[in-house]
């Protein structure tokens, strides 16, 4: 048997490597003895700053870093309907140091309209269900359309003049507009962007005719939009004098499409650390400055099991598929 001798040089780089190695195995040995968590926590936002979604998790990130005693960094990764953040979490490591501030539409509806290499109903684990949205259709008040039934047989009028916005090719926005297009037989244009800050903008400046999302609200109470409906919830306090869709004369609408927010993280998350982000989350939505805080940005606190969190994406996933299936829909 013939043995290789390498020269001495080279033998120390061997056992130098060989070192680095075996350190690097008991760091990451230790790491995982150590209690969760013990280092900052990634809590990915799947869309641009400023929209209803970032809102809702700088009201949670806050809290949590304190439950958690770590950092909770937000981390922006917007694009094609929120599913390059989805995509990012679902691909990360499972240890609970990486969670995703999911809208409904990035899991239930855009991955049916944009390409993804993940599985939302696999590849992503309920942590916790934060809330339901509360969303208005808002128009810009230059045009001359005061009520629902208004905008459309002004859209009936005119197909094809009408825009628009939504926070993204399949958000919740997107396909509140297509179902609303469906049950009314008007022709109003879709104009996606990256998120819901950009979309409303571009209604208040004009650019838009109108947006299906919680964020209007705000601009209503300014004067800078008009409502002409809401959808998702309860009456909004800010929003005394305005009809439901479904009062406003749109019987078979679906108040799901308003959209909601949880939390999710890569599946085969540790079940103890699952279990210790599930409480710290419970007891902060239990707190009523936290109620308090989602209701100002449109967002009623509601308690789901994640058994019923998932449930909910399926049964959002569902009625999107049937909103897409004649092929009318396009993503990006």
């Amino acid at each position: 048997m013939r043995f290789r001798v390498f020269p001495a040089p080279v033998r120390a780089i061997i056992a130098a490597s060989a070192a680095i190695a075996s350190l690097h195995a008991t760091t990451m040995e230790a790491l995982a003895q150590q209690p969760f968590p013990s280092k900052p926590i990634t809590y990915v936002v799947p869309y641009t700053p400023g929209g209803t979604n970032d809102n809702v998790a700088r009201i949670i990130t806050k809290r949590l870093a304190e439950k958690a005693g770590q950092p909770v960094v937000i981390e922006y990764k917007a694009g094609a309907g929120g599913t390059l953040g989805a995509g990012f979490v679902a691909t990360s490591p499972a240890d609970g140091y990486t969670l995703l501030n999911t809208s409904i539409g990035n899991v239930a509806i855009a991955p049916q309209l944009v390409t993804v290499k993940f599985d939302p109903f696999h590849d992503l684990v309920p942590v916790a269900y934060i809330g339901n949205s509360l969303a208005t259709v808002a128009i810009n008040p230059s045009l001359p359309i005061r009520t629902l039934p208004e905008l459309i047989a002004y859209a009936r009028a005119n197909p094809g003049k009408l825009t628009f916005a939504s926070s993204g090719n399949g958000t919740p926005g997107h396909l509140a507009g297509e179902l609303l297009k469906r049950q009314t037989g008007i022709d109003i244009r879709h104009v996606p962007y990256k998120g819901s800050a950009p979309a409303v903008a571009d209604v208040v400046a004009g650019h838009v005719d109108l947006v299906f999302d919680p964020l209007s609200t705000q601009f209503i109470k300014q004067g800078k939009l008009r409502a002409l409906a809401y959808f998702g919830g309860a009456r909004s306090p800010d929003l005394p004098n305005v009809p439901s869709v479904r009062e406003a004369g749109v019987k078979s609408w679906e108040d799901s499409l308003a959209g909601a927010f949880f939390i999710t993280a890569p599946r085969n998350v540790p079940p103890e650390v699952l279990a210790k982000l599930r409480q710290w989350i419970g007891e902060i939505l239990a707190e009523p400055d936290t109620v308090a805080a989602l209701s100002r940005v449109q967002v009623d606190v509601q308690t789901l099991t994640p058994e019923q969190t998932a449930q909910r994406i399926r049964q959002v996933h569902e009625i999107a598929a049937r909103v897409v299936k004649d092929g009318t829909v396009q993503g990006n």
